[in-house]
């Protein structure tokens, strides 16, 4: 017999269905709540609130678990890649030798812009911020693409998988072409010899007659911290992807708005953050101890890059992706950088201190990701472009899961209205 939670208001009395997930998530469905009762329920910024059922990703903050489509994130980091992870994270299923020979010709064929698009870019002032040059790129492929982005679902599903893999190609291309714009630097070409990291780092750092080959450990570094951001459940960008595809808008137009929802800085800043907190310390001639000193006091400035909204434990992207970091810097040479020490000061006394680990504030993914940017030679301006590449797989996901939905239904949140009560226009002569 189905469970069932009994709720009370006023007089009536009302059975409300619990929905049990695969790893025995329990929900209330209040989904018929308002029309029996006249009743919403109240939950300020939606911290309590399933607002899908979704295959893609499961994370138990508590216990520092991530897997996408069942699989631990640990066995992905380890034995796939990031290609091989958005085929599983957009198909539910890890590709078959054919499959994946198929979809990484599909990136290599639509790597390059069109011409058109490259023209788009010479409109923006240089000291245009990448995130808003993304934002409006990604969505103007619906004008370059129109036979993929008609905003009718059925006829877009047909053709998905060339969405896919034009939106997952081109959205390096895009960055790297802001990039260099920004910098007043002539553009460069995919090249089909290079796999999906290493052409990235050529479009981003090749020079004329002096071709950018990353080492192997700085190539698997950007490849993990892509793998790492592929999904992590209802976050703001990915709810506002799913909220723009309830109205049957097409994927260009839904990851264009996962983009500006992740430029906020309190989503996807945080490694930004990190480097920023870095640089104030060592100005102020501090190696982080007193810092340190001020944090624990509660009278200075928050601690970025530890402890997560989500994870109650230490963050299992942030154990995976550490020992890459270090490996990534060893390559390049780097040993004596001052925000480097002062930033393996405050991940000494993190991990050793029992203030910390009392309250896990344990590093988190950002904390690691935003020294690997900078080590790499990404300015700080392109870390959430950065984000934004590796979240789209998951983005694309979430469209797909809301698209092919049968029973789909625009998302429409209620408010608690709490404005004036009707009240009588005023005439101008008598105001004030």
């Amino acid at each position: 017999m189905p469970k069932t939670a009994t709720l009370k208001i006023d007089d009536k009395e009302l059975s409300l269905p619990i929905i049990i997930g695969t790893e025995n998530e329990r929900a209330v469905d209040i989904s018929k709540l308002r029309a029996e009762t006249g009743y919403i329920t109240f939950d300020d910024g939606f911290a309590n609130t399933g607002s899908a059922q979704s295959n893609i990703t499961y994370i138990d903050g508590e216990q520092g678990i991530l897997r996408y489509r069942g699989y631990p994130i640990e066995q992905l980091a380890e034995k796939s890649n990031f290609i091989e992870t958005a085929y599983l994270v957009i198909h539910g299923e890890l590709p078959t030798p054919e499959q994946r020979t198929h979809f990484s010709s599909l990136l290599t064929q639509h790597a390059p812009l069109h011409q058109g698009m490259t023209r788009l870019f010479q409109g923006f002032p240089p000291a245009a911020h990448p995130m808003a040059v993304l934002s409006a790129l990604m969505n103007a492929l619906g004008c370059y693409y129109p036979h993929l982005a008609t905003n009718n679902h059925q006829r877009d599903l047909e053709h998905f998988e060339e969405a896919v893999a034009i939106a997952i190609s081109k959205v390096r291309t895009i960055a790297a072409h802001s990039y260099r714009i920004s910098r007043g630097l002539p553009l460069n070409h995919p090249k089909r010899s290079l796999n999906y990291c290493d052409n990235f780092l050529h479009l981003m750092f090749s020079e004329p007659y002096n071709d950018y080959v990353a080492t192997p450990e700085v190539a698997s570094a950007l490849n993990l911290f892509l793998l790492l951001h592929a999904d992590h459940e209802q976050n703001c960008s990915t709810s506002t992807v799913r909220m723009v595809a309830s109205a049957g808008a097409n994927l260009f137009a839904s990851v264009s708005a996962g983009v500006n929802a992740l430029w906020g800085p309190l989503h996807g800043g945080a490694n930004m953050a990190v480097i920023e907190m870095l640089k104030s310390i060592h100005a102020d001639g501090d190696d982080g101890t007193k810092f340190i000193a001020a944090a624990k006091s509660g009278k200075g400035d928050r601690l970025m890059g530890f402890g997560h909204r989500v994870y109650k434990n230490y963050d299992p992207r942030a154990k995976i992706i550490k020992t890459s970091f270090y490996k990534a810097l060893a390559s390049l040479g780097i040993k004596d950088d001052p925000l480097l020490n002062i930033a393996m000061k405050l991940e000494e006394v993190a991990l050793s201190d029992d203030y910390f680990i009392s309250r896990k504030l344990y590093p988190n993914v950002d904390f690691y990701s935003g020294l690997i940017m900078r080590a790499l030679g990404i300015p700080e301006e392109m870390f959430t472009v950065m984000f934004a590449i590796g979240r789209m797989p998951g983005w694309i996901a979430q469209w797909h899961e809301v698209a092919r939905n049968p029973k789909l239904k625009i998302y429409r949140p209620r408010q608690i209205y709490a404005g004036h009560p009707q009240r009588n226009y005023v005439p101008t002569n008598l105001r004030g």
